[in-house]
């Protein structure tokens, strides 16, 4: 038996305690139930060295430390999509969150699957046919994947998507 599909979840859910909430209790297990494992950015980087910069008090070296750490989480965040045989990505908002549109637009790029989750009922999108971006749902569409807007469809279109 092959190793385990590992997908990288793209989200800005991780920035609320109600996003966390959310993201930990539903959509994560969710995935893992399938069999698949989960390559979540929120961890790829220790919460540590967020935690000791935000303590700092002289400006000059904590604008620095942010420097280093900042590339180093945009670092670790393309391997694990490079690692990764595929994404999830979380589309709420009143637009597409910039670093979650960012890692589906470098997963395109990558070759890998792609599938949206849009449980926000708003409309936000180019047009009326859109259900976000346009720029974002093409990338989507063409990796072979596509926009849920239910989050019990999660599973029925992960196996379709990554088998």
């Amino acid at each position: 038996m092959g190793s385990k599909i590992k997908i990288y979840v793209a989200s800005p859910l991780g920035f609320s305690e109600i996003g966390r909430a959310f993201y930990y209790r539903e959509l994560i297990p969710r995935i893992e139930q399938v069999g698949y494992q989960v390559i979540d950015p929120w961890t790829l980087t220790p919460i540590e060295k967020k935690q000791r910069i935000e303590s700092m008090t002289d400006l000059s070296q904590k604008l620095h430390a942010w420097k280093k750490l900042n590339i180093e989480i945009g670092r670790n965040n393309k391997k694990g999509i490079d690692d990764s045989d595929g994404l999830v990505a979380v589309l709420d908002g009143t637009d597409v969150d910039s670093g979650t549109a960012a890692e589906i637009g470098y997963a395109f790029a990558k070759g890998k699957p792609i599938l949206g989750y849009r449980g926000d009922f708003r409309l936000r999108a180019d047009n009326e046919v859109a259900k976000v971006n346009l720029q974002v749902e093409y990338f989507i569409q063409a990796s072979g994947g596509t926009i849920i807007t239910e989050i019990d469809k999660l599973q029925e279109e992960l196996k379709r998507i990554f088998g």
